[in-house]
């Protein structure tokens, strides 16, 4: 096993997916440390891993279970300053909701509840884009509890919709269930809102205008606030294509890094009017019917695909050490990530060659490639052990069988 350097403080990160990993591999990049990821089951690409200490918890999904183990950590790891990173909704809200007793024993990035609250319901999020002019897609929220007599839509099919509760929602088991839905006609959409409505999900559901366009339509936008509320760092991205699984939908799995400072500026003035602390990541389209970019919704965590920001040379882990133990005063601009010669990338070529129609995109994506400026989260030299050496090809293997027959 590889030597790691051991400093004053350690990050425990909750999970065990690319998220988990990549935010590892942020800070050994970093700092040459090793983090401690408690994830529920162990798998090969954390399980394995020299950078990451693996403590498996089963039942870690139980409040229970949760803040004991929690407890336990921060008492006997006592000797080191601990940051808590959490790598689903569900942990950054048990986090947030006891944050009074976890930051006894440990450094807490996340915002308060109330806030978390407001930004986390889609349909309070967009009161607030109202609010202060930031574009959204045309929307129609439909009230579970108080379902309407005569489904009216105030724009056309399709339509796309979506839980307003994402936390409510993880619980809802009905036929046919995903994380997003896109419908052609009536009948379909109110099918899906019977089989919902007997569901245990009783808040509100998203009925959203369409936005044309395929995956490469999509952008990313990932912000640092510091502890005074302004924003300090911005890094932008062009999706090139998205998973494709049911509960997975949405979450980009090659980003080309980009720079537009008017969706910056809007993301600025959002986060920075309510107040905003810690990591934001932005999920936004661009609407080819009237060349806008329209903010579908705030995560309030680093995402998924969190790494297109440090393999781009801007690491993320930096500004949480830098702000929040370290004390440290950023200088008046915030830092933008700037260099767009950069492809994240989890899919192997062949899964993107397939699926972008765009001529220029797709010989831009190819360029990085033929560079060795594409850059696999996963695939980190530092690891020594041979079956996570191997584990990269297998997991590409993987991609290449679950997206066949879907692009």
């Amino acid at each position: 096993m590889m030597k790691c350097k051991e400093l004053d403080f350690l990050p425990v990160i909750l999970g065990g997916d690319i998220t988990t990993y990549s935010l590892a591999r942020s800070f050994h990049e970093a700092y040459g440390i090793r983090s401690l990821a408690v994830s529920m089951i162990r798998s090969r690409l954390c399980g394995d891993s020299d950078i990451i200490e693996n403590l498996i918890v089963p039942t870690m999904d139980t409040r229970e279970t949760f803040l004991a183990e929690l407890v336990r950590i921060g008492q006997e790891r006592s000797g080191k300053t601990l940051i808590l990173l959490a790598c689903g909704d569900w942990y950054v809200r048990m986090i947030v909701e006891n944050r009074c007793l976890l930051e006894k024993y440990y450094v807490i990035p996340y915002i308060e509840e109330k806030l978390l609250n407001r930004l986390v319901l889609k349909d309070s999020f967009y009161e607030i884009c109202e609010e202060i002019g930031v574009p959204y897609p045309k929307t129609y929220v439909y009230d579970c509890q108080n379902p309407p007599e005569t489904l009216e839509l105030p724009f056309p099919f399709p339509v796309i919709a979506k839980p307003a509760s994402s936390a409510q929602y993880h619980y809802a088991q009905f036929p046919g269930k995903k994380k997003v839905f896109k419908f052609d006609t009536m009948e379909q959409l109110k099918t899906m809102l019977s089989n919902l409505n007997a569901s245990s999900y009783d808040y509100k559901f998203l009925i959203q205008d369409f936005i044309p366009g395929d995956d490469t339509g999509m952008r990313i936008l990932t912000c640092y606030c510091d502890r005074g509320g302004k924003v300090r760092f911005m890094a932008f991205g062009q999706t090139l294509l998205e998973d494709k699984g049911d509960m997975g939908i949405g979450n980009p799995v090659a980003i080309i890094n980009r720079v537009d400072r008017e969706i910056m500026e809007h993301a600025r003035r959002l986060l920075e009017h309510v107040g905003y602390t810690g990591f934001a990541n932005f999920d936004i389209k661009f609407d080819p019917r009237d060349g806008s970019y329209r903010f579908f919704e705030i995560n309030t965590r680093l995402g998924r695909s969190n790494y297109y920001v440090t393999a781009s040379g801007f690491n993320v882990v930096p500004w949480i050490v830098d702000d929040l133990l370290r004390q440290k005063q950023f200088a008046d601009e915030p830092v933008i990530a700037d260099n767009t010669d950069s492809l994240y990338t989890v899919v192997p070529k062949s899964i993107l060659k397939r699926y972008i129609k765009d001529a220029a995109l797709r010989e831009e994506m190819l360029s990085l490639y033929a560079r060795g400026k594409a850059v696999n989260p996963i695939a980190y030299k530092a690891e020594t052990k041979f079956l996570r050496r191997i584990y990269p090809y297998v997991f590409l293997w993987k991609q290449k069988r679950k997206f066949k027959g879907k692009i």
